[in-house]
């Protein structure tokens, strides 16, 4: 699998992670972008993942190529100085252009699954979305996190009565997850910036919506 880069430095290599390749290796094996690292290498050790990406969620992925930009990296997203966007296609039409999702989440776990549930007792989770598109049952979703939590996005559009299509955990679905890393910028300096394109399997259903492709 060839995974294509949107953009490059000596510092960061930002990467169009395919939807359903997992970001780490896992214990039963399979590919994973991992998979990818001894090519990437710039010295005796790295690359590292930046952050972490859902397997079935497509789009920006960062990797860090120098131990130090790792640690500034990691510094951003951990500071909440990291600005990441998402794009999924919901079911349902949201009645309000714009809202704020505040619902603490926590896993709950179920013989050998898992899902992340509202509960009062965890963290924040805190998201920020706004309509885009919406027409013939579905709607196109900006979605920006102000946290960090697992499965943020994906729990709190179900919680809202909005499950991203293909969403197996949170909305019954079982074509792929129509959830894109849109966009990610880490205030660095350089400034490291970089936009994903609509992927394959999306694009019928953001046409469906009524955005213009």
């Amino acid at each position: 699998m060839n995974i294509p880069v949107l953009c490059a430095d000596a510092r960061f290599m930002v990467l169009d992670k395919p939807a359903g390749l997992p970001a780490h290796a896992g214990r039963a094996g399979g590919p994973s972008v991992e998979d990818y690292f001894p090519k990437w290498r710039r010295g005796k050790s790295g690359p590292w993942l930046a952050h972490r990406l859902d397997q079935d969620t497509a789009g920006c992925l960062v990797i860090a190529l120098r131990k130090a930009a790792l640690l500034q990296a990691q510094a951003a997203f951990a500071g909440g100085f990291a600005e990441k966007t998402y794009w999924a296609v919901v079911r349902n039409i949201p009645a309000d252009h714009a809202g704020l999702i505040e619902i603490p989440i926590a896993k709950k776990t179920t013989g050998r699954n898992w899902r992340m549930v509202a509960d009062a007792a965890a963290p924040p989770a805190i998201t920020e979305w706004r309509k885009l598109a919406a027409n013939a049952g579905v709607a196109l979703l900006e979605f920006t996190p102000r946290t960090g939590r697992t499965h943020q996005i994906r729990a709190h559009a179900a919680a809202i009565g909005h499950p991203v299509i293909g969403d197996a955990i949170y909305g019954g679905g079982n074509a792929p997850l129509h959830l894109l890393a849109r966009r990610i910028m880490l205030p660095l300096t350089p400034v490291l910036a970089a936009e994903a394109p609509i992927p394959a399997h999306m694009v019928a259903n953001i046409a469906r919506s009524g955005f213009a492709l």
